[in-house]
């Protein structure tokens, strides 16, 4: 499936959110962020995200949905111009500040840091602002030519500054997301939190390891669609499945390890519910197979959904 504008954009606001918070933490540091961090954050926010992402943006996605009918004035696409203009004001102190550093001013490092805050929270507001207010209005006036000319646009900015600007500029993203030891967020939960949310979740998980040993499962002294009991854990994924199946769970796992297959499904009546059974491969940052994930959920109830309940047709919970 081929990639929408929305798709490019929401990845540039993920991916210079990530950066966001790896200068952060390579902020606190004892020493302060690197220098050779902080030279590549100054020429990914000065030439990537002013000079293209914006550009993206102003030249092409905004300039159509005002066409088409959006007002430039006293609503979001007129907040999302002013935050473009504070952002380049912000910007200026933050590569004026950063070069300095970069070249070993030290007296410069707590100002670049308050100044980086300011320019980090602005745009993290502003890309939440994207996402979830303007981007979902464009999509509402578009037709399927205007999208096609957004992404035209994109592609166009993008190629005025070089030959794979995206993927030159995510490098350096990457180099400092690297260097700023960013952790996923789940290390921000408290250690109570992560198995009460799986535990409370409608759907049963299960995981095996890329030695096909059984290393997980949730819902554990809860009722459950399968009944599991720790003395599974450690065991292999093939002692678990009846022998009439298990050469199909072979195969699955070795398409799994293999990338030639990215899901399997199945569903089938049991005492008349309706249950879905899928099974996930689990790869790491570096694309290594770490294992399976299985998710088994009751659909009975959502198989009766018809028409629709927004949130704000929710009278108490009804």
């Amino acid at each position: 499936m081929s990639e929408t504008w929305t798709d490019l954009l929401k990845r540039d606001h993920e991916t210079t959110e990530r950066v966001l918070d790896a200068i952060a933490r390579a902020f606190e540091a004892p020493g302060g962020p690197p220098r050779s961090v902080v030279a590549d954050a100054v020429e990914y926010f000065a030439r990537y995200v002013d000079q293209c992402h914006n550009k993206k943006e102003e030249n092409h996605l905004f300039p159509l949905i005002e066409r088409l009918g959006v007002p430039r004035h006293g609503g979001p696409l007129g907040v999302m111009l002013q935050e473009h203009e504070e952002s380049q004001r912000l910007l200026a102190a933050v590569v004026s500040l950063g070069r300095a550093y970069a070249d070993g001013e030290e007296a410069d490092a707590g100002n670049l840091r308050v100044v980086f805050t300011q320019y980090a929270d602005l745009l993290k507001n502003h890309f939440w602002k994207e996402n979830d207010i303007l981007y979902p209005m464009a999509i509402r006036v578009m037709k399927p030519a205007d999208a096609a000319a957004v992404l035209a646009g994109i592609e166009s900015v993008e190629a005025a500054l070089g030959t794979d600007t995206r993927a030159r500029y995510y490098a350096i993203a990457d180099r400092i997301i690297a260097a700023g030891r960013l952790e996923d967020l789940v290390f921000g939960l408290d250690r109570q939190v992560l198995p009460a949310m799986l535990n409370s979740l409608p759907i049963e998980l299960s995981f095996v390891d890329a030695d096909d040993r059984v290393r997980y499962f949730s819902h554990e002294n809860l009722p459950k669609i399968f009944g599991r009991t720790r003395g599974a854990i450690g065991m292999p994924v093939q002692q678990c499945h009846p022998e009439k199946s298990v050469h199909k769970v072979i195969a699955i796992l070795a398409d799994f390890k293999a990338g030639r297959r990215q899901v399997a499904e199945f569903w089938i009546d049991l005492q008349g519910r309706m249950i879905h059974i899928r099974y996930w491969p689990v790869h790491g940052q570096d694309g290594a197979y770490l294992g399976c994930m299985e998710t088994v959920q009751d659909i009975t109830e959502i198989q009766k959904l018809t028409g629709q309940r927004r949130l704000l047709d929710d009278a108490a919970g009804s």
